[in-house]
C-alpha cells in the first residue's frame, strides 16, 4: 500500500511497488484523458529551495493533469526561511494546507528531516548530490518504453558520477533487476563514490570503470550521459578544467549500436552535442514527457487517488 508513504530514496519502494508505479505510468502514457480526474480536489505543494526548471514544472503539470491544484515556490528568497524559520516549522505549516509535497533542496538529508514532521508524504525531487528518486522512475519508464525491459541491459553512465544524484539512484534502482552490469566513464576526480563501489561489490553486480567513451560506447544498451555540475564545485578551477571531459557527437555515436539509446536527466550544457538531437537514439526530450507520466502515477499511488 503506497497511500500516504514518504519517498526520500529509490530504495524507500520495493521492487513489486517500482513495478507497480511503472506500470500505472505506462497506462497514463497510452491514456491520459482517463486519469485527467483522479486528484480532483487535492493540492501538490511545490518546495524548491534549489533552482529547477524540468522538475518542477513537471511535478506541477503532472499534478495539474490529474486534476488537482499546485501551491508552492521557486525560489526560497521569497519565504519564511530567509528569515530564519526552520525546515521543521516550514514542513509543518504547509503540510496543514495539502495533501503532498514535493521538495527539491540542495542539502543532503533535508527531504528525510521533512518526512519526519510532515503528516502528508513527502517526495524528494532532490537533495543535494544524494538522491533523485523521481528521476529514477522517469528513467525507468523510459528505458522499459524503449527497450521492453529494465534488466539484462548494459548501461554506461558518463560525465560526473560523483555529484550526480540521477546516477546514483538509477544505479541503485537497476541494480535490484537481475541481469544488468554497468559501465561507469568518467575522469578519477569524478568518478562514483567508494560507497557505491562497495554496494556493487557486496552485491556482486558486475561493472567497469572506463575514461575514453570511445573505447565503451559499442557495449551499451543505454548511455547515461551527465554535466559536469558547477553548483557543487568549490573550486571554480577544477569546474573549468572538468566540465568539458566529454562530449557526445556524431562521431562517437557511429560506434553506438543501432538499438542503444541515450538519455540524459538535463539540463545540458555541451556535454551532447546538437547534431545527434535527430538521432533516433536520441531519448532524452522523450524522457522529460515519460517523467509527467511517472510523476503522474507517484502522486496519484502516494494520495490513495489510485
Amino acid at each position: 500500500m503506497l497511500k500516504g508513504r514518504h519517498l526520500i530514496e529509490p530504495g524507500d519502494l520495493s521492487v513489486s511497488e517500482i513495478d507497480e508505479i511503472i506500470s500505472l505510468a505506462e497506462q497514463i502514457t497510452v491514456d491520459p484523458i482517463s486519469f485527467q480526474d483522479v486528484c480532483r480536489g487535492k493540492i501538490l505543494a511545490t518546495l524548491f529551495f534549489e533552482p529547477s526548471t524540468r522538475t518542477r514544472l513537471s511535478f506541477e503539470a503532472a499534478m495539474l493533469h490529474l486534476g488537482g491544484t499546485v501551491e508552492g515556490f521557486a525560489d526560497a528568497s521569497y519565504t519564511s526561511s530567509s528569515k530564519g524559520e526552520t525546515l521543521a516549522d516550514t514542513i509543518r505549516v504547509v503540510s496543514s494546507y495539502v495533501d503532498v509535497i514535493a521538495m527539491r533542496t540542495p542539502k543532503e538529508g533535508a527531504a528525510l528531516l521533512a518526512s519526519k514532521y510532515s503528516p502528508v508524504p513527502v517526495i524528494n525531487a532532490g537533495d543535494g548530490g544524494h538522491s533523485h528518486p523521481t528521476q529514477t522512475l522517469t528513467d525507468l519508464v523510459t528505458i522499459r518504453r524503449l527497450l521492453g525491459d529494465y534488466q539484462g541491459l548494459t548501461v554506461g553512465f558518463c560525465g560526473d558520477l560523483k555529484f550526480g544524484r540521477t546516477v546514483h539512484s538509477l544505479t541503485q534502482a537497476l541494480s535490484r533487476y537481475k541481469g544488468n552490469k554497468f559501465i561507469f566513464i568518467s575522469p578519477k576526480e569524478l568518478c562514483l563514490p567508494e560507497y557505491m563501489i562497495e554496494q556493487l561489490d557486496e552485491k556482486g553486480i558486475p561493472y567497469t570503470i572506463a575514461e575514453r567513451l570511445e573505447d565503451v560506447i559499442g557495449e551499451l544498451d543505454v548511455l547515461y550521459m551527465t554535466r559536469v555540475q558547477k553548483e557543487r564545485f568549490f573550486n571554480e578551477q577544477d569546474y573549468l578544467r572538468l566540465k568539458d571531459s566529454y562530449i557526445l557527437d556524431k562521431e562517437k555515436m557511429k560506434l553506438a549500436k543501432d538499438r542503444m539509446f541515450v538519455l540524459h536527466p538535463l539540463p545540458r550544457v555541451n556535454e551532447i552535442s546538437p547534431e545527434i538531437d535527430d538521432d533516433p537514439r536520441a531519448a532524452y526530450f522523450k524522457q522529460v514527457k515519460f517523467g509527467m507520466y511517472a510523476r503522474m502515477a507517484l502522486i496519484a499511488k502516494l494520495t490513495g487517488a489510485l
